[in-house]
């Protein structure tokens, strides 16, 4: 399998004053292969967003390079090939989830039989279609989620980034999210899953990466990473790692 994500020496300085600067990322480096999902994980001020925002063209990194599917960043052409949800989406209430579809699949320009192909089969695919003509203030938490992730998939990314998924879902809702995270890993989605729900990330991720202060400090297989670091909890793994930043 290939690289889908590949990053090097990846820094990231927010200079606050002309003597006050805080580091986002300190020399970070990962690879995320082809259909897989990987958990990226850290507390709050770890570095996640600000990785997500890089990836994402959204802000520029002070040195180091991110590649997607073999492209840099600043390469437009490579958009068109991510799917990202982020964990609190804003959407104009007024719109139905059917409307949002339309406008999102105008913003990738999909010809308008692809469009309408694509929402009518993703409504189904979050459980969606029979609230298509309700406007989106009536939705619940749950849904605005789902229709999120409706969204993140209408151009058919082959890679989808998700920026806390299942926050606000009940356990069904859970359940089917990860059910459907599986079923697009099965079709060869690559997933760069980042969240703060170990369960979540523990059932569904090939491999993870824990992160803090800017610094990439476990990459790997969770049962082997609880064994290298002789802990037998998911969560024991997390508070040793974080807690003694190694």
């Amino acid at each position: 399998m290939s690289a889908v994500i590949k990053i090097e020496n990846l820094t990231k300085i927010y200079k606050l004053s002309k003597r006050r600067e805080v580091t986002g990322l300190l020399n970070f480096n990962l690879e995320v292969e082809e259909g897989e999902i990987f958990g990226l994980l850290g507390p709050n001020g770890s570095g996640k967003t600000t990785l997500l925002k890089i990836m994402l063209g959204l802000i520029s990194p002070t040195k180091g390079k991110v590649e997607i599917l073999g492209k840099r960043m600043d390469n437009v052409e490579v958009k068109k090939d991510i799917g990202f949800l982020p964990e609190n989406p804003y959407y104009y209430e007024y719109l139905t989830g059917s409307e949002l579809l339309d406008f999102y699949g105008d913003i990738f320009d999909l010809p308008e039989n692809v469009k309408r192909r694509r929402s009518q089969e993703l409504l189904s695919t979050v459980g969606l279609a029979k609230v298509k003509h309700m406007v989106l203030r009536n939705y619940s938490k749950g849904m605005l989620e789902r229709i999120g992730l409706a969204c993140a998939l209408l151009n058919n990314p082959k890679l989808l980034i998700l920026d806390e998924p299942t926050t606000g879902l009940d356990p069904i809702g859970g359940r089917e999210t990860r059910d459907l995270l599986l079923g697009l890993k099965k079709e060869g989605k690559t997933i760069l899953l980042s969240s703060h729900f170990l369960s979540e990330v523990e059932r569904i991720c090939d491999r993870i990466g824990i992160l803090d202060q800017g610094r990439l400090l476990a990459v790997g297989r969770l049962k082997e990473l609880l064994k290298e670091r002789k802990v037998e909890t998911f969560e024991d793994l997390f508070i040793k790692i974080v807690k003694n930043n190694v």
